[in-house]
């Protein structure tokens, strides 16, 4: 079976981009997806540490996080432009605007997750520098800042909590063949 690539108004680019806080699932889900379909999945948090030789916390707590937001904006727009599977965002990727507009007629994919799901998935944080402090009160700042962005650029939001992420990627498959 042959699948256009690329977003609705997009010949090139990813098949779907997947969007939403940690503890979503995105870069779970976009493995499982991409298998499904046949196409690579790739992580713009993965694409920044191997360009970086670090992982995404050194790099907050190492150049700060004005940093580390360049250099994802950065790996989002090369992303966009050259993969042609399914691309998971990293959480905060969204907020910067020019991202955001980059997104405009990409099939993007909001993966919605509640309070106590995200915070079961992400356990205590340690690997994940804006939640340093307490877990549960900052997924909860960041769910309530973040997912009006998250739906702002979404084309499709699927809700996760209690769901497998093969539940999640057939979800998705089913609505963008």
């Amino acid at each position: 079976m042959t699948a256009a690539v690329g977003g609705a108004d997009h010949p090139t680019g990813p098949r779907v981009v997947l969007v939403g806080p940690m503890g979503a699932g995105k870069t779970t889900v976009a493995s499982v997806l991409a298998e499904t379909w046949g196409v690579p999945a790739r992580d713009t948090d993965r694409d920044v540490e191997e360009a970086e030789g670090r992982s995404v916390s050194d790099i907050f707590v190492e150049s700060g996080e004005a940093h580390f937001r360049a250099l994802e904006a950065a790996a989002v727009a090369t992303a966009l432009s050259e993969h042609d599977g399914v691309l998971a965002l990293g959480g905060g990727a969204v907020l910067d605007p020019v991202t955001r507009e980059r997104l405009t007629g990409h099939r993007v994919v909001f993966l919605r997750v509640g309070l106590a799901d995200a915070v079961k998935r992400v356990g205590l944080g340690a690997s994940r520098p804006l939640l340093v402090g307490g877990v549960r009160s900052r997924i909860k700042a960041l769910l309530d800042e973040r997912t009006p962005v998250y739906e702002s650029v979404a084309t499709l939001v699927v809700d996760t909590d209690g769901r497998s992420p093969q539940e999640i990627a057939d979800e998705i498959r089913e609505a963008l063949p």
